[in-house]
């Protein structure tokens, strides 16, 4: 009697947890992290309308602590290539966590995040000097859950993996693409 309806409620979840689980990655993304990653990149954008082109002194701090230190904080001594690094992250963080709400082109928006999260983490342990202060990078299976690195952004990639491996899930945008073009009517050639 147990086995069997615990192998129902198992037959049942393996039915549904490959469209939940994804749904449920990205309500939590958009609950945690989405005002997060915006917020972060409103800080990088400068005056304007097209303020995303030319970014705050802010946005080459964050991004490039080292770089900007050694040239007195004037950003017109860096180069394009910074320029370019700090547009290209200023937009991966509004558009990243934007396409993976929508659940559009989930999988690929995820893995974009991901790679996003690891060189935050990077820049934030080598760039600003957070390797150097405890607790920061953290240490697994050490019983406090609280490091900012290794804890906390090792949740975050786990929901991304989800998203990665499965997709958006139900009410996303992929899913409603898909079904649209599974139901177009597929012409004969003549």
């Amino acid at each position: 009697m147990i086995l069997s309806t615990y192998d129902r409620l198992a037959t049942t979840l393996d039915r549904v947890a490959p469209n939940l689980l994804p749904l449920l990655a990205r309500l939590t993304f958009a609950g945690v992290l989405l005002t997060y990653f915006w917020k972060s990149a409103l800080t990088k954008v400068g005056d304007g309308i097209f303020g995303v082109f030319s970014p705050s002194l802010g946005a080459y701090a964050q991004i490039f602590p080292k770089a900007m230190e050694a040239v007195g904080y004037d950003a017109s001594q860096l180069g394009l290539f910074h320029w370019a690094v700090v547009v290209a992250g200023t937009l991966a963080e509004f558009i990243l966590p934007l396409l993976i709400m929508l659940g559009l082109f989930t999988r690929l928006a995820a893995l974009g995040m991901i790679g996003f999260i690891a060189v935050q983490s990077l820049t934030d342990l080598f760039g600003h000097g957070g390797i150097a202060h405890d607790g920061t990078l953290g240490a697994w299976f050490d019983g406090a859950p609280d490091a900012l690195i290794l804890d906390q952004r090792g949740f975050w990639v786990l929901g991304l993996l989800v998203l990665v491996g499965l997709g958006g899930g139900w009410l996303s945008a992929d899913r409603l693409i898909r079904n649209g073009l599974s139901a177009r009517p597929v012409s004969q050639p003549q």
